[in-house]
C-alpha cells in the first residue's frame, strides 16, 4: 500500500515476450523460465507453474474458455505442484460469465465422513491430539472435492469435455517436467513425512533420493489415472475400484518399517459416492464503486475480505500519508478476523450471519474500534453482527483464537477472449498434504480435515468450526472478482493459508486505493494482520514501515514470505494484463495468447480503478 507518488517496491520490469510454450519438459536440462507479467490479446493464464500456464494456454488457443483452460491448468499443477494441489484435495472456483453478466461460484471443498464426531481429533485423556501426528494420518483425510469441480465446472461454463481438457496434464505426467529449485526445496521440506509411506517415498524420493533440480520428474500413475478419468468421468472417481484404493488408503494407511503407526481415518465408499460440489451465492460488496464478489462459507475467505473492504470503504486511503492507511489496514484486517473466528464456518451445520457481517451498518459500527493514532491491543474481541447498530458501543463480543491452517495451496487466473474470467483456488492443505500417496494412482491425499478446530476454545459457548458428519471445515481461500459497473476489471487470488485473506486484502488495496499496477501490488511486501498479538510481515515491510508503526503500539514477527498471488486485469482498448509473483515460492508464470508488448507502447498500468472517494 503507498500513497500517489509514494514507492514501496519498483515495478515489476516488463518482459519483451510471454511465455512460450517450449519443447517438452523430457528434452528440457534447465527449468522453463517464469515470466511473471504479460500483456495481450485473446486470453491470458496466470498459474505459479510455466508448465501448466502453458498448459492452459494452449487450451485458449485451441478455442477453449476460460472455464476449459482452467480445468486444464489445474490438472497440470496437480502434476507439478502435487505437495499443494491435486486430485486428492478441493478447492472453490468463481467464474464470471461475460455473456450473462454473472459471478458463480462452485463449493468444492472437502468434507468429513459420515464417522467423524465433534471429539474425533481428541486423545484418550480429551486432549487434542498433537497437530503433526494428525496432519499425517488417515484422520485428516476429507472426501476429495477436486474431480468433482472440475466436472461441474465444465458442464455448467466449459466447452470441451473432460477428455480434452485433460491431455495436457497427462501428457506432462507421462513425458515429465523439469525439476526446479522449488519443487527440491519442498521435498527436502517434507522428506520425513514422506519417507513414513513406503508409496510416497517410491513416487517422490525416487532411489530413495531428492530429486535433482534439472532432472526430469515423471508420474506415469498419475498419467493412467488421469486416462480413466478422461475416459470414464470422474464418476471413476467415487466409485470403482479407483474409490476402493482411495477409501483403503485412508483407512489404514501402510507406514514404512520402524515407524510409529499413523491413526487411521474414516473415509469410506458411502462418502465418496455421496460427495456433490455445490453452487454457492457469492459474497459481495461495493468498494470504491466496484462490485468486489468472493466466496462464501465454509469460505471465510470472501466474507472477511468483504468486511474488512466495507471498513476500509470509510476512510480516504488514497489521501493519507502511507503510515495512516497501512495503519488503517492493519487495525480492520484484525477487527475483520476477530469477526470471522467468531461466526465463520459450514452454514449447513452453524448459522453464519453473512449479511450482517457484510452489512454497511456494522461496517460503521466496527470501524468506531479504529483510533486513527493508536494500535487496539490485540487480540480484539469480535463485534456483535445482529442488526441493532449505534455510535460507537462498548465491546460485546467474545475473543476467538483463530485454529491452526496449513500454508500451501495454489492459485490460477484464467481469462478468455469473450471475457469470462475463472478466479480458482485449489488444496491439499499442508505442503505435502497427509503425505499418503494412493499406491499406483500418482497423488496425495490431503490433510483438510485439520481445518477444523480440535476442540471449543469455550465449552460453554459455541464453535463455529468443530468436526461433524459431513461437514466442511472453514477454509481462508479467497478467489476474487471484480467489476466495474457489471464489466470485468480484474480477478485474483493466492496461496498461504490464513494469510490468504490478507493477501487478497492488502493487493486489492494496493491497486485500488494505492495507485498501484497490478503487478505492483502483487509483488509489494505484505503484512497479515489476523488479529493475533503480532502481525506477520516479511522482511522489507518491516524495514520500511516497522518503525513508524510500532510507535503506534503494532507489534510484528517477521516472515520471510507470505502468499504468492496471481491476478489479471482487463485494461482499455481490449488488452489484458496478466500477473504472477515474481519471486515468492519460485516465482509465478504468467501468460497471454497474443502478445502486445512489441507491437505497441504499453498503457499506464497504473490509473485509479475507481474514484476513491
Amino acid at each position: 500500500m503507498r500513497h500517489r507518488g509514494t514507492t514501496l517496491v519498483a515495478l515489476v520490469g516488463l518482459s519483451a515476450g510471454a511465455l512460450a510454450a517450449g519443447a517438452p519438459a523430457s528434452a528440457q536440462t534447465t527449468p522453463p523460465a517464469k515470466v511473471p507479467l504479460a500483456i495481450g490479446r485473446g486470453g491470458a493464464v496466470a498459474t505459479v507453474d510455466p508448465d501448466a500456464t502453458a498448459v492452459g494456454l494452449d487450451v485458449l488457443r485451441r478455442g477453449g474458455n476460460a472455464a476449459d483452460a482452467a480445468v486444464a491448468a489445474a490438472a497440470a499443477l496437480g502434476v507439478t505442484e502435487p505437495y499443494s494441489a491435486g486430485i486428492g484435495g478441493g478447492g472453490f472456483f468463481v467464474y464470471y460469465d461475460a455473456a450473462s453478466g454473472e459471478v458463480s461460484t462452485i463449493d468444492g471443498r472437502e468434507t468429513a465422513p459420515l464417522a467423524m464426531r465433534a471429539d474425533s481429533f481428541l486423545d484418550a485423556d480429551g486432549e487434542p491430539m498433537d497437530f503433526t501426528t494428525a496432519v499425517r494420518s488417515g484422520l485428516s483425510v476429507g472426501t476429495p472435492g477436486t474431480p468433482r469441480t472440475w466436472e461441474r465446472a465444465l458442464e455448467e461454463f466449459g466447452t470441451r469435455d473432460l477428455e480434452e481438457v485433460l491431455d495436457g496434464a497427462i501428457g506432462l505426467a507421462q513425458d515429465g517436467f523439469t525439476v526446479d529449485e522449488t519443487f527440491r526445496q519442498q521435498t527436502a521440506e517434507n522428506e520425513e513425512k514422506f519417507r513414513t509411506f513406503p508409496a510416497t517415498a517410491e513416487l517422490f524420493l525416487p532411489g530413495g533420493r531428492l530429486p535433482e533440480v534439472g532432472s526430469v520428474f515423471r508420474n506415469p500413475d498419475l498419467a493412467r489415472t488421469y486416462r480413466l478419468l478422461a475416459q470414464e468421468g470422474v464418476d471413476a472417481f467415487y466409485s470403482g475400484d479407483l474409490a476402493d484404493d482411495v477409501v483403503a488408503t485412508a483407512q489404514d494407511p501402510a507406514e514404512a518399517p520402524g515407524t510409529p503407526d499413523v491413526p487411521a481415518g474414516l473415509l469410506t465408499r458411502t462418502d465418496l459416492a455421496a460427495y456433490a460440489a455445490l453452487d454457492r451465492e457469492p459474497t459481495h460488496v461495493r468498494y470504491r464503486g466496484l462490485d468486489v464478489y468472493g466466496m462464501a462459507p465454509p469460505s471465510s475467505g470472501g466474507s472477511t475480505v468483504a468486511e474488512a473492504l466495507n471498513q476500509l470503504e470509510r476512510y480516504r486511503l488514497s489521501s493519507m500519508r502511507v503510515t495512516d492507511a497501512v495503519h488503517t489496514y492493519l487495525e480492520a484486517g484484525a477487527l475483520a478476523f476477530a469477526d470471522r473466528n467468531a461466526y465463520v464456518g459450514d452454514d449447513a451445520y452453524v448459522q453464519v450471519p453473512l449479511q450482517e457481517l457484510l452489512s454497511d451498518g456494522f461496517a460503521t459500527e466496527r470501524t468506531c474500534a479504529i483510533d486513527p493514532a493508536v494500535a487496539a491491543p490485540k487480540p480484539v474481541a469480535a463485534g456483535v453482527p445482529d442488526g441493532e447498530y449505534g455510535p460507537c458501543p462498548a465491546a460485546r463480543g467474545e475473543v476467538v483464537a483463530e485454529g491452526a491452517e496449513g500454508t500451501s495451496t495454489t492459485h490460477l487466473t484464467v481469462a478468455d477472449a469473450d471475457g469470462n474470467i475463472a478466479s480458482y483456488t485449489l488444496t491439499i492443505e499442508a505442503t505435502g498434504g497427509s503425505g499418503i500417496t494412493v499406491p499406483g494412482r500418482g497423488f496425495i491425499l490431503n490433510n483438510e480435515l485439520t481445518d477444523f478446530d480440535f476442540a471449543p476454545a469455550d465449552i460453554t459457548k459455541p464453535a463455529p468450526n468443530l468436526p461433524a458428519p459431513g461437514k466442511r471445515p472453514r477454509s481462508s481461500m479467497s478467489p476474487t472478482i471484480v467489476l466495474d459497473q457489471g464489466e470485468p476489471r480484474l480477478a485474483l487470488g493466492s496461496p498461504g493459508g490464513s494469510t490468504i485473506i490478507t493477501t487478497v486484502l492488502q493487493t486489492l488495496v494496493g491497486r485500488i486505493d494505492g495507485n498501484m499496477s497490478l503487478a505492483e501490488a502483487i509483488s509489494a511486501p505484505r503484512s497479515s494482520p489476523r488479529n493475533g498479538a503480532a502481525v506477520s510481515a516479511e522482511p522489507e515491510f518491516i524495514e520500511v514501515l516497522g518503525d513508524d508503526l510500532t510507535a503506534r503500539g503494532h507489534v510484528f514477527t517477521e516472515t520471510a514470505e507470505i502468499g504468492a498471488a496471481t491476478g489479471i486485469e482487463f485494461l482499455p482498448g481490449g488488452l489484458v494484463l496478466a500477473a504472477a509473483e515474481p519471486v515468492r515460492r519460485g516465482g509465478g508464470s504468467a501468460a497471454v495468447v497474443r502478445d502486445v508488448l512489441d507491437e505497441q507502447e504499453v498503457p499506464d498500468l497504473a490509473p485509479q480503478l475507481a474514484d476513491a472517494s
